[in-house]
């Protein structure tokens, strides 16, 4: 076959080595901002990618609301932490559990049983607000709720992407996916800002909660093949603890497992103290305060973004090192910001970083698994995701109580680049060490 530059369509080619330094083929395509959105040509994507958006946009509505809330109630650090391990835990008991149901009932069924759920959840949280009798412990409660719903939707959801496009586009799906979620965090706390400075936090939860009905409507109008239920031939459990078994024997699963676990607990923390942060260190308002996580949200879509386009192109090392190293970076200088437009280039900054990582990765875990084991393994991935927040939280609060916000980013930055070299040291020793002789 004549070779053009490797940019054909149709052309096969070699890949440079992924984070466990094992090389890859596939299918080569033209490098083009067209590729960014192939996956929205699929019917079933565009009515999930709309109805997405829109409910997201309603969830970081709430999620900005409910941190300050926390914190205007309390003024406790600890308990910002607290509150985000609470709703984070159901999802390390539940998720394994929810990744098998995804592998065994209609992926489709599921998230409207989540959405609905999540739905009730919201109105309840904004009633509560609105007669004015919130108390710490019912945000809890609710809290804890929405965790256990979100060990079942989040498997299910991130395995039904291939059924709602195609493998060819998976890729371009997942990524697609990150840029609604971080879109959606453009405008969802820029807009609970505003809503909170002049019509009341309530008003956060309320349109959260109407919200959903989007996501619940494009899932209702898809055109999807009649489900057919696996044949089972072992316990709910064995179905489940067989996940465990699949990605332990996977080198490149269990790598990027270990690596997103770390960052889970040391890096994704810096979200939980941003509340602390605009009042305590940077010395703004609830608008502000909805602007800065405005601007973390629009440096991950772009990052998000970044990746559908290049994301088959590029050395997926140097997207999943790489982003975290970037990340781990401005997380440093964020930690040591005083001007309030610097801290919004910063976090903006770091959250492009942030995205090439954990973009890269969900990619990297999707495509290596099988179609019949993917459901649990992206339960697994929602443990490690649930199951590190709350220890993140925690360890963010802690910090942050004893030496202050600053030097809880600080610790949390330094941990993650330091895993990042280490993963990056052990993976260059591989294709040496496993060469045969």
């Amino acid at each position: 076959m004549p070779q053009k530059d490797g940019k054909e369509a149709g052309e096969i080619g070699s890949m440079p080595e992924e984070v466990t330094g094992q090389p890859r083929r596939i299918v080569l395509k033209q490098l083009s901002w067209r590729n960014t959105f192939a996956s929205l040509r699929h019917r079933n994507f565009r009515l999930f990618f709309g109805g997405q958006l829109i409910s997201l946009i309603g969830t970081w509505m709430q999620n900005t609301a409910q941190g300050w809330l926390v914190y205007e109630l309390t003024g406790s650090k600890i308990l910002l932490g607290v509150v985000a391990a609470v709703g984070s835990t159901p999802m390390m008991l539940l998720s394994i559990w929810g990744g098998s149901v995804a592998d065994r009932h209609s992926k489709r069924r599921i998230i409207l049983c989540t959405q609905f759920s999540m739905m009730v959840l919201a109105f309840l949280f904004s009633s509560l607000v609105w007669s004015g009798r919130i108390r710490p412990w019912q945000i809890l409660i609710l809290a804890a709720l929405g965790g256990c719903a979100l060990a079942f939707d989040m498997p299910a959801r991130q395995a039904f992407m291939v059924e709602m496009t195609s493998r060819e586009d998976l890729v371009n799906a997942i990524s697609l996916n990150s840029s609604i979620v971080n879109g959606a965090r453009v405008v969802g706390p820029s807009v609970a800002g505003l809503l909170m400075a002049k019509v009341g936090i309530a008003m956060c939860f309320f349109l959260n909660g109407l919200s959903f009905l989007a996501v619940i409507a494009s899932l209702r109008l898809m055109r999807l093949p009649r489900f057919t239920p696996p044949r089972r031939t072992v316990s709910n459990w064995a179905h489940a603890a067989e996940g465990f078994s699949y990605v332990w024997h996977h080198r490149r699963m269990r790598t990027l497992l270990i690596l997103f676990a770390v960052v889970g607990v040391f890096g994704w923390s810096y979200s939980v103290l941003m509340p602390a942060f605009a009042r305590d260190v940077l010395k703004v308002g609830q608008a502000r305060y909805g602007v800065l996580l405005g601007a973390n949200g629009l440096g991950a879509l772009l990052g998000a973004l970044t990746v559908a386009t290049i994301g088959s192109h590029v050395n997926r090392r140097v997207l999943v090192l790489g982003g975290l190293w970037f990340f781990s970076a401005m997380l440093l200088l964020l930690a040591w910001v005083s001007n309030y437009y610097v801290a919004l280039v910063v976090l903006a900054l770091a959250g492009w970083g942030m995205l090439l990582f954990f973009s890269t990765t969900n990619t990297l875990l999707q495509t290596s698994a099988s179609d019949e084991m993917r459901g649990r393994v992206m339960g697994i991935w929602t443990l490690v995701f649930g199951g590190t927040t709350p220890f993140g939280g925690l360890e963010a609060g802690m910090v942050s109580h004893y030496l202050g916000v600053r030097w809880a980013v600080t610790i949390g930055a330094l941990i993650c680049a330091v895993a990042a070299l280490v993963v990056w040291l052990i993976v260059r020793q591989r294709p040496t060490q496993e060469a045969p002789s």
